[in-house]
């Protein structure tokens, strides 16, 4: 069953578009005019936009900021970061909100977990990748380019399948989405930034918001507990739009990202409770914790079909 779209907003929600603004304002400033004065300035401004960007894009699979989904789709077809296609982030993520399924290694799309006869078979040298993929470290440097490989190799698994429909349906997807990436480049070889020095800033973008997934679920046998607390309100917070307090955006999934905040200070026991206290006092705490030392192992420890 394919995933629904996500419920529309009844007005204008305009703390939202006025962040698209302070988002591709940013982006042009830092292509046209600040990568001429300092190249390093310019990749550290465009990977923190690129983190926004994605945020957003995040926001309007889930519907905001107006009440129609083709003007909303329309902010980001540019796929500014260059490494994922906004309509397989939407459909996929979308189905990732099948709580039931969150950590699945099979039906949760965004589950790093392996089923642990996978695990069990992968050569010496890629299940060491996959352990150090596993500490925050490993996940900022290694994760943007072994989530992009699994995910492009899974793709083209499924358009060389058996699924025409499913097969063209992506082949269209990707091939758009080339296009629009090879738009991107041009207008930023034309304000004369390094291509080289672009992609490095997109794959900080993605680095960056490696930090927020990191944490996001974990392996447990209650639903409910599966979901992370981050009581973070700097500026990760802020790149992510408050989805760090993981748990009341998938309690309320329609909820804008400047609701999250309110909706948890009226009820953070409640949320606490709800996920068993899975909870870290801020970004701070998470990279204490975990920046060479994994939180999870790879292999799913609660699979019982492995």
């Amino acid at each position: 069953m394919p995933p629904r779209h996500a419920a529309l907003p009844d007005r204008i929600e305009w703390p939202t578009v006025a962040l698209f603004a302070l988002c591709y304002g940013g982006w042009a400033g830092a292509v046209f005019w600040l990568a001429e004065l300092s190249l390093v300035a310019a990749v550290i401004a465009l990977a923190v936009t690129l983190t926004l960007q994605s945020s957003l894009s995040h926001e309007v699979l889930h519907g905001h900021p107006f009440p129609n989904r083709r003007l909303n789709e329309a902010l980001v077809i540019l796929p500014l970061g260059l490494f994922v296609p906004y309509a397989r982030f939407r459909d996929l993520h979308l189905e990732h909100h099948r709580d039931a399924d969150l950590t699945d290694p099979y039906d949760d799309p965004e589950s790093n977990y392996l089923d642990p006869a996978v695990w069990r078979g992968l050569p010496g040298w890629k299940r060491g990748l996959f352990a150090a993929n596993n500490t925050l470290l490993g996940r900022m440097l290694l994760g943007p380019a072994i989530g992009t490989a699994a995910f492009v190799a899974g793709d083209l698994r499924l358009i060389a399948g058996g699924d025409r429909s499913l097969a063209r349906s992506l082949a269209r997807i990707w091939a758009g989405h080339l296009v629009l990436c090879l738009a991107v480049l041009g207008v930023v070889a034309q304000a004369g930034m390094p291509l080289w020095a672009y992609g490095l800033a997109a794959y900080g973008g993605f680095s960056i918001l490696k930090i927020r997934t990191f944490a996001e679920h974990r392996a447990h046998d209650k639903v409910r507990a599966r979901t992370v607390i981050v009581e973070d309100r700097g500026p990760l917070a802020f790149l992510f739009l408050n989805n760090n307090l993981h748990v009341v955006h998938h309690m309320h999934p329609k909820a804008p990202w400047y609701a999250l905040p309110r909706l948890y200070a009226a009820r953070a026991d409640h949320y606490r409770a709800c996920n068993d206290n899975y909870v870290f006092r801020g970004y701070g705490e998470v990279f204490r914790s975990h920046l060479v030392t994994a939180k999870d192992p790879v292999a799913h420890p609660l699979w019982r079909n492995g």
